[in-house]
């Protein structure tokens, strides 16, 4: 139940992060798969709109059950970084599903960072072997802090082995999750290679909108869970296809959004390094108990997700009733 009020208010980053922590963003990755897997919500595709400098996205969704909808615009610019600004900038629509009058428009840049990563921290919680204990992080973009914070929320991790691209960028990235993720109290620590960074993991998390595989395959431990997450289009492809010669499992947010976007899963069909009948389902029907989860430690797991919008709008409708009730907000229009 969506809390109103007359007026709109808007939300940054600082108060959403005054009302919403990264265990409030998990148990709502949970509650938006069931949602979505039950058919309960109306989640079209994203429309996306590509220019020579970036991507335009747009994603509505709409829950008759939570009498709301949301629209998230998103934009990737990949060069944004060089100019001091996040690869990812959006901002996200809460609409109420009576009167259509827009209830908050909320930071949409750290929506969609907390979000992402509660998807990751919800597959590590649903499938990652319970004793994981070592973790890898690819990618030190806008995303991989909240990425890093997931993945130690959802296990009692004690290290964690980050990679990039560029080896000084990941040294400062290191230093500033050694501060800002202190409580967790894990060893965090720089890799030059990915591989290195991969190697022995229990759990591991790819965010690059990279075009080619960032590892090996071989470099993957029998066991650990995987949660794929910057290819969100066909020229994307950060996992190693041959993974998948040694996968068990392989959830998805949405099988159709990643069917019709991901080039993780899109090419490797197309070359027949992976067969239909070897993708499992969404998330959200294992939490209903329609398909089996993990069944022994030595199983490896893929989650491959693209995001889709019933994540924003289950997100930003718990950030605006906690925000309403704290009187947390700048209110437009009085």
């Amino acid at each position: 139940m969506i809390l109103n009020q007359k007026t709109m208010i808007l939300l940054s980053k600082d108060d959403i992060r005054k009302v919403f922590n990264m265990s409030d963003a998990i148990e709502a990755a949970k509650r938006s798969y069931k949602l979505f897997s039950e058919g309960s919500c109306d989640v079209p595709l994203r429309t996306i709109i590509n220019s020579d400098k970036g991507d335009f996205c747009f994603m509505p969704s709409y829950s008759k059950e939570m009498n709301s909808a949301a629209m998230k615009v998103v934009n990737v610019f990949p060069g944004n970084p060089e100019k001091g600004l996040p690869g990812s900038i959006g901002q996200v629509l809460l609409i109420d599903g009576t009167t259509g009058k827009v209830n908050a428009l909320i930071d949409g840049t750290y929506v969609t960072a907390i979000r992402t990563a509660a998807a990751s921290g919800s597959a590590f919680d649903l499938f990652g072997i319970k004793d994981a204990q070592t973790g890898a992080l690819i990618g030190t973009g806008s995303q991989a802090l909240l990425q890093l914070e997931a993945m130690l929320a959802s296990r009692p991790i004690r290290e964690v082995r980050v990679a990039a691209r560029n080896f000084e960028k990941t040294r400062s990235f290191v230093e500033k999750a050694k501060k800002e993720l202190a409580v967790y109290e894990a060893e965090i620590i720089a890799c030059e290679s990915p591989d290195d960074a991969v190697n022995g993991a229990d759990l591991v998390t790819l965010v690059t909108v990279s075009k080619t595989p960032v590892c090996s395959a071989k470099s993957f431990k029998t066991g650990c869970t995987i949660s794929a997450v910057g290819s969100y289009a066909y020229d994307m492809q950060e996992l190693d296809p041959a993974i998948f010669e040694k996968t068990n499992k392989i959830y998805f947010d949405s099988a159709e959004a990643v069917l019709a976007e991901s080039g993780d899963i899109i090419k490797p069909l197309e070359q027949g390094l992976l067969k239909k009948e070897s993708l499992t389902g969404d998330i959200g029907d294992y939490i209903l108990g329609k398909i089996p989860g993990r069944e022994t430690e030595d199983e490896i797991i893929v989650f491959k997700n693209v995001g889709i919008g019933v994540l924003d709008l289950v997100a930003a409708a718990e950030i605006y009733n906690k925000a309403v009730k704290a009187d947390i907000g700048l209110k437009w229009g009085e």
